[in-house]
């Protein structure tokens, strides 16, 4: 059994597993097409059992979802963009911050409107 998106207009609306030849022969009311996707794709990198990249072959950047992009040009599926600020990782096709949280094990959250991380105290 595999993972499809349905995707419609661009847009992913639901992920089911299948069989191909189900997919093949689906017909519901929505319109759309069934694009096959990997959970074991994340950030371009195909993850193994573990959830360690393990050299496998990555499927369309990540493992779709709900409300995800499906970039059929580049033939990848896009998350949904987090901030306004945040820039599309075009070798992960994930968002990142126009500023790197800091790495020092503390706990941040992102502030749009600083455009900058803040410490969580709590």
């Amino acid at each position: 059994m595999s993972h499809f998106a349905k995707v419609n207009n661009g847009i992913v609306t639901k992920v089911i597993v299948a069989e191909q030849d189900f997919i093949d022969s689906y017909n519901d009311s929505d319109e759309g097409v069934w694009i096959q996707t990997s959970i074991n794709t994340c950030g371009g990198v195909h993850l193994g059992q573990d959830r360690k990249p393990d050299g496998g072959i990555a499927l369309r950047g990540n493992f779709a979802g709900a409300g995800y992009i499906y970039d059929s040009q580049k033939d990848v599926f896009i998350p949904p963009k987090p901030f306004n600020s945040w820039v599309l990782n075009e070798t992960t096709y994930s968002w990142d911050a126009p500023v790197p949280m800091p790495n020092d094990d503390k706990k941040y959250i992102w502030d749009e409107s600083t455009i900058n991380w803040i410490e969580v105290t709590q």
